[in-house]
């Protein structure tokens, strides 16, 4: 027997856009429960050991997927309060206003959004706001028009990350300051490390937790149940709205109630629970007349590259203060796009210890203390063949890479453009299947209901009060960062969703 309850609104996710939802919905006098997987990060000696983050692997879940051809993997895909954004590197990065559009690639074409770049303008103000953003105008040629300046002057480089700016602008590139949810006072108070993939246990880092769902539950009617995995949705009887949702915790079932849903949960679990859900008259799952829940998945191929100059030493603590969009939208000579560059967090002997356990600590010494480190990301195309599959309670992801031609070339122009700039040594290597972290595309949206899953507002076609806000709504994965996209289309359907008095 299940225990039952009920609320107006249920969010199920605490990660980017659920909380980002909570936040926006936290004032409109209706009753808000989030249901998180997870439970809270809790503070240990563990969360800036970065022995225990890299090659114990403390954080990473117990869960096993998956892919195509049926081998077992175990995914980067956090489940705590704030969802993967405790991890994230805090970059804040619009996508740019040809993001919105067709845009050719080297393999293909990255489709057109249903709503354009002006739509979410005044959204991303609202969220950088609210992750209290540092930022810089002006230093990117390939910016977008904003409306507000960022909240607060940048992040500064550091004096070994300074020097490497300038080497960049001698060559010819136009190197800026990355926007980031980052306070760096009280984050290197607490211990000097970096932050880009170190867990956040409320000391810095503005992320899904601590800048969005802080500012929902300080409202009395919204709340937060920890510890929940819903297994699936409910409709009613008639068969076409959600009735609520069925979850299990602390081995008790419950299902609970409410007139308005928003799964929340990440593209890839977001997608696996809508086809988890289905039903004798929705045997493909819910929200899939389309046949689009979990197809089109996209992951950005990515990067990582050492550059290495023996003369000079990095003593840089953080070191992600940069990016690079030269390569954004053609390779400098007339071709198609490559993608986007931007550091990495400070790279030490334990981080290349855990892909390169062969190698003597004290040679992975010697190569971090000389080495700047960088990621570089370049758009995955969709492609309705890779996708997610639910095998009982089991996620297959079967990722299909594509656009690999563009990525190949930012690898190779990127190596010309750093010895040019005098790194005599450059090391890359691939990310692979076990980082989801940008994970994108499995419930799209569109004007369409043949073609999509959503509309423009996230409101699935089949459900009327049923919204899916994560980055599953993206129908491209463009080729940065896509959390501040997230955000900003969380405030904007929250916004929405009060008024329609929708949830009302």
């Amino acid at each position: 027997m299940m225990r039952e309850q009920s609320a107006d609104i249920l969010i199920i996710g605490s990660g980017i856009g659920g909380a980002c939802m909570a936040a926006g919905l936290s004032t409109s006098g209706a009753s808000v429960v989030i249901l998180e997987r997870g439970e809270q990060l809790p503070q240990s000696a563990h969360a800036r050991n970065p022995r225990s983050i890299f090659v114990d692997e403390h954080y990473r879940p117990k869960e096993m997927w998956r892919d195509a051809a049926g081998l077992e993997f175990n995914p980067g895909n956090y489940y705590y309060v704030g969802g993967n954004s405790k991890f994230y590197g805090a970059v804040m990065l619009r996508y740019r206003e040809r993001d919105f559009e067709d845009l050719t690639h080297a393999d293909g074409v990255s489709p057109a959004w249903p709503i354009g770049y002006h739509d979410l303008e005044p959204w991303y103000c609202a969220a950088e706001r609210l992750f209290q953003v540092r930022g810089a105008l002006g230093q990117d040629p390939t910016e977008p028009e904003h409306s507000a300046s960022y909240p607060h002057p940048p992040v500064p480089d550091e004096p070994a990350i300074a020097a490497a700016r300038e080497r960049l602008r001698k060559v010819g590139l136009h190197p800026f300051s990355l926007p980031l949810a980052i306070d760096i006072g009280r984050w290197l108070d607490h211990a000097k490390t970096p932050w880009d993939a170190y867990p956040d246990t409320r000391t810095g880092k503005f992320d899904a937790e601590t800048a969005a769902l802080a500012l929902a539950l300080a409202q009395p009617a919204v709340s937060l149940v920890t510890g929940a995995m819903v297994e699936r949705l409910q409709l009613d009887r008639d068969g076409s709205r959600i009735a609520g949702a069925e979850y299990v915790k602390d081995g008790e079932r419950f299902v609970i109630r409410a007139g308005t849903v928003v799964l929340s949960a990440g593209a890839i679990n977001s997608a696996a629970i809508l086809l988890r859900s289905a039903t004798e008259r929705h045997p493909g799952g819910l929200a899939n007349r389309s046949g689009v829940v979990g197809r089109h998945f996209m992951n950005h191929n990515a990067t990582a590259m050492l550059t290495i100059d023996p003369r000079k030493r990095n003593d840089s603590v953080y070191q992600k203060t940069l990016g690079i969009n030269d390569f954004y939208f053609d390779d400098g000579r007339g071709g198609p796009p490559l993608g986007n560059v931007q550091l990495l967090g400070r790279i030490s002997a334990p981080v290349l210890k855990a892909s390169l356990r062969w190698v003597p600590d004290f040679v992975l010494e010697r190569l971090a203390c000389h080495s700047v480190d960088w990621y570089l990301m370049s758009e995955d195309l969709p492609d309705p063949e890779s996708r997610v599959h639910v095998d009982g309670k089991s996620i297959v992801l079967a990722w299909k890479r594509t656009n690999m031609t563009a990525h190949r070339g930012l690898v190779r122009r990127m190596k010309e453009v750093f010895r040019e700039a005098g790194y005599p040594i450059v090391l890359a290597r691939a990310f692979d299947k076990r980082t989801p972290s940008h994970q994108c595309g499995t419930v799209r949206f569109g004007h369409d209901p043949a073609t999509s899953a959503l509309d423009p507002f996230c409101r699935a076609h089949d459900h009327p009060n049923l919204f899916v806000v994560d980055a599953g709504f993206m129908p491209s994965s463009a080729a940065v960062n896509p959390s501040l996209t997230v955000a900003a289309q969380a405030l904007r359907v929250a916004d929405h969703i009060q008024s329609t008095r929708f949830a009302a």
